[in-house]
Formats: C-alpha cells, sequence, structure tokens
C-alpha cells in the first residue's frame, strides 16, 4: 500500500487542523470543539511541553484521527507513535525519522520546500509531502507549479494560510488537505472560546466542501 494510501485520514475534509496547546487540560474541550464542528483528524505539535500529553488525551477519545507535527528526531517520531500517533508530520526531510515511521507502519509526512526535497521523498517510497512554509513559498500557485512534474505526489500545505486563500489552495487537484492554524489559534484557546472553534472547524469544512 502506498503512502499516499495510507495517509488518506490526513485528507479527512481536506482540513488539517494544526494545534498547538501549552496546557494539556485543553485537550478534551478542544476535542469535543473540533469533533462537533466536523472534523475526523487533528495535528498535534511537538512545538510544546504538553505536546506528547496532548497527543495522549486526544488519542485515547477514539473519535480523532490525531497524529504529531513538528517532529524533529527518530527518539520524537517513537515518542509520538508510543503516544497514538496514527501519522507523523516534519517540518523537512527529515531520513532518520522517515524510517522510524516506515518500521512502525506509520505515515510520515515531510516537509518540502523544492522539487530537489519531493524527489528525495519519493526515492524514500513516500508521495505525500507538506509544503512548507506555504504562503512564504509562493502560495498555491507554487503547490500547482510543483504538482505538474510530481503528477503521483499528495500535497499538504501548511503556514501562513489564512480563510481568504484557502479556496485557493483547495481548487489545486493535488493538495490533499490543507494545514489549519487559524481554527486552533492560540488567544481561542487561551480563553477557552470553544464555540468559536467549532465554528470556524464548520466554516473551513464548507469551504473545503466548495472547492472540492
Amino acid at each position: 500500500m502506498t503512502d499516499v494510501h495510507r495517509s488518506e485520514q490526513l485528507g479527512i475534509g481536506r482540513i488539517l487542523p494544526v494545534v498547538v496547546l501549552d496546557d494539556a487540560r485543553h485537550a478534551d474541550p478542544l476535542g469535543d470543539a473540533l469533533v462537533k464542528g466536523g472534523l475526523a483528524a487533528a495535528e498535534v505539535t511537538l512545538r510544546t511541553a504538553a505536546g506528547l500529553d496532548t497527543m495522549r488525551a486526544l488519542a485515547a477519545r477514539g473519535d480523532l484521527a490525531v497524529g504529531a507535527g513538528t517532529v524533529l528526531s527518530a527518539g520524537q517520531a517513537e515518542q509520538a507513535i508510543a503516544a497514538g500517533a496514527r501519522f507523523v508530520v516534519t517540518p523537512g526531510f527529515a531520513p532518520a525519522v522517515v524510517r522510524v515511521c516506515q518500521q512502525a507502519g506509520v505515515p510520515v509526512v515531510p516537509g518540502i520546500a523544492t522539487a530537489t526535497e519531493i524527489q528525495m521523498a519519493l526515492d524514500a517510497g513516500l508521495d505525500t509531502v507538506k509544503f512548507f512554509p506555504a504562503q512564504q513559498l509562493g502560495g498555491a500557485p507554487m503547490v500547482k507549479a510543483l504538482a505538474a512534474p510530481f503528477r503521483q505526489v499528495r500535497f499538504v500545505p501548511t503556514g501562513g494560510i489564512t480563510p481568504a486563500v484557502v479556496a485557493d489552495y483547495l481548487a489545486v487537484p493535488a493538495v490533499l488537505a490543507v494545514g489549519a492554524s487559524w481554527i486552533v489559534a492560540s488567544e481561542l484557546i487561551a480563553g477557552e472560546r470553544w464555540d468559536e472553534i467549532t465554528a470556524r472547524t464548520g466554516a473551513a469544512l464548507a469551504a473545503a466542501g466548495g472547492a472540492a
């Protein structure tokens, strides 16, 4: 089974919220808000000390496919998989992380910024990549340009994407899902504005449906 097919869980709804939590106690109400809004997958980054505990809490719910983001080392990959990560996302191409995930049978989505890095991913047996940082690297037109010679590759653009441009990315057939940090913005979590997160989730999914 190819990486594309094993990574389909990232593309559920074509919107992938990128979660950064400082306090794992927020995990369950956040999970409730995302599920209520219609999402079934989320990426939890390891940018904070609460990352692994947040992942465990969300994975234990059973109603979200939880992945690990900002995975920088083989050790972090192992910890994330043990915490329940069903997929792993890296900011760049990390061969050691790729090997750990492949050995564990867990889909891995490496970050890429160039055609050379896409070819590295293909050489490693992968065909789903994260385009990061998406807006800073040229946005949806750049994804479309990179997709032209790599027709078997699926892209998960992440970084700097806002509601104003999400439809542009989703209109590119090669885009599997869009990383959506605005749905779970830090100020919403800090203020425990769960209803607003649910509303943003619903709006993002509506935009995805309209672009499909």
